[in-house]
């Protein structure tokens, strides 16, 4: 049974097809999900409250229903180390069609990977896991399985990389958090089994995942039409 929070964000989100990024972030946090500290601000007064309030340097993104694809309106900006920049942006962002505010958050660092679903019209959700950020599209190195995962899943997963050898410790690079990574991939699992009547697509890209957790850094839920 969904609580009743999520139930009244996927309502409200009907109406443009998709939850916005805030929206999405309480969803995962909701379900147990490692994610940045954020706020979302409209004027400068509230951006430089929560911005000082995280500690510089922060990311910040625009809101806005009328943006999916917030890079292909340059709705993102990363690390912004103080004030009269962080609101130099909300004025720049703010003009941007459909504007409703903007989210800033921390910045996280660690090993960029993407965690992506689907629903596949004839074997139902199907789950992915690759190697993420910018390089997504060009390496192509990705791994699928059918919902829900179990524990040998998601490990099964994470050894088909053909860059796992990153998440281990490449040539003295910090491990990722491994255990961390599986539990993720399995309540990723469980999220969309639990939402596959209303969603179409979740992509979280990218996740960052170090030696301690997997934050979820940016995530993007389309619902069905």
């Amino acid at each position: 049974m969904l609580k009743k929070e999520i139930r009244d964000i996927l309502e409200k989100s009907k109406k443009w097809g998709w939850v916005l990024e805030p929206d999405a972030q309480r969803i995962f946090a909701l379900y147990g999900f490692k994610i940045p500290e954020y706020g979302v601000s409209t004027t400068p007064e509230q951006a430089v409250a929560i911005a000082r309030k995280i500690g510089y340097p922060v990311v910040a993104k625009i809101v806005s229903p009328a943006v999916v694809h917030k890079s292909d309106v340059k709705g993102v900006v990363v690390g912004i180390k103080d004030d009269q920049t962080l609101t130099a942006t909300l004025k720049r962002l703010s003009k941007i069609e459909g504007f409703v505010g903007m989210l800033i958050a921390e910045m996280a660092k660690g090993l960029e990977l993407i965690i992506g679903a689907k629903n596949d019209f004839q074997f139902g959700p199907m789950i992915l896991l690759g190697m993420g950020g910018v390089g997504v599209e060009i390496y192509k190195d990705v791994s699928l399985r059918m919902a829900p995962l179990k524990a040998r899943d998601a490990e099964h997963m994470i050894n088909e990389l053909v860059a796992r050898k990153l998440l281990t410790g490449y040539r003295g690079s910090e491990p990722v958090n491994l255990p961390f990574l599986k539990k993720t991939l399995i309540s990723f699992s469980r999220l969309m089994m639990d939402l596959q009547d209303v969603v179409e697509s979740i992509d979280l890209n990218p996740v960052m995942c170090t030696a301690k957790s997997c934050i979820v850094v940016d995530s993007r839920i389309m619902l069905k039409q």
